[in-house]
């Protein structure tokens, strides 16, 4: 019955962590991460652009790893993937990547992405007692007017009963899962209503290349600027950049860590 219920209404309802949660089952310790969506890269001109981001992500204390979520390339070709993941290997620290919709070479063709970065469309991984979910949320080369594929929704059924609901949890993904976003899919809606009762800290986005942010249940739902040489923002700012993020007590904190590119840069 709860599942037919609008989501509004299940919110109203209690139905969210803090309603029944177990009070610390926090992050066994604090920790900080990066998170950097639309890279789009395009050609070598791009290279120094990395080479500079990574230097300055390197310059961040305890940074335990790095999400990258999606358009890590601008047309799926093997050797712009194959750059972003030499450039990221630099950091020093795990990196997790999720597929975007310019990481496909053609409307089925991902086969490069899926080669260099193996094992990362629908998984999860843990950090210092918190849970990370990972989704593919593309519907092939599409941009817009998508759906979250029934492989995806599938995993999640699958896999979310098997996590601790009381753990502080985290997802990322390419495609925007606040619905009131631009080039949110269809049925984003959907694939949060799966996170209910969950400890729901943070859901990390990106392809709508702006900031923005909203609520579901305790969790901020935010996108970010792009983080590309070669393409802009969409909500027409100039600001490139990254979220810094801080897990603490239970919560997240993160801030906007602009970057401006190498210098003399003409981007």
């Amino acid at each position: 019955m709860l599942g037919r219920l609008p989501l509004a209404a299940l919110l109203a309802a209690g139905c969210w962590p803090g309603a029944r949660g177990a009070r610390g089952m926090g992050g066994e310790e604090s920790f900080r991460f990066l998170v950097a969506n639309d890279l789009h890269h395009l050609s070598a001109e791009c290279d120094p652009w990395f080479e500079a981001l990574v230097s300055q992500m390197k310059g961040h204390e305890g940074v335990g790893f790095a999400l990258l979520v999606g358009d890590l390339a601008e047309t799926g070709e093997r050797h712009n993937l194959e750059a972003i993941r030499d450039h990221f290997v630099r950091l020093g620290v795990p990196v997790y990547a999720q597929i975007g919709n310019h990481d496909y070479r053609s409307a089925i063709d991902r086969e490069a992405y899926e080669a260099l970065f193996p094992d990362r469309l629908n998984y999860t991984f843990a950090h210092a007692g918190w849970q990370f979910v990972g989704i593919d949320s593309t519907q092939g080369t599409d941009w817009q007017d998508t759906e979250v594929q029934p492989t995806t929704l599938r995993w999640l059924d699958e896999t979310l009963p098997a996590l601790d609901r009381a753990r502080p949890t985290v997802l990322f993904t390419h495609f925007p899962l606040a619905a009131g976003v631009q080039m949110a899919p269809r049925n984003a809606e959907d694939v949060l209503r799966r996170f209910l009762g969950f400890n729901l800290r943070g859901v990390f986005s990106g392809h709508w290349h702006g900031l923005t942010e909203h609520r579901f249940q305790r969790a901020d739902v935010v996108t970010n600027v792009c983080c590309a040489r070669s393409r802009g923002n969409h909500d027409g700012s100039k600001q490139k950049g990254y979220w810094l993020v801080r897990a603490e007590d239970d919560q997240l904190r993160r801030r906007f860590i602009e970057f401006k590119g190498p210098a003399g840069d003409a981007a």
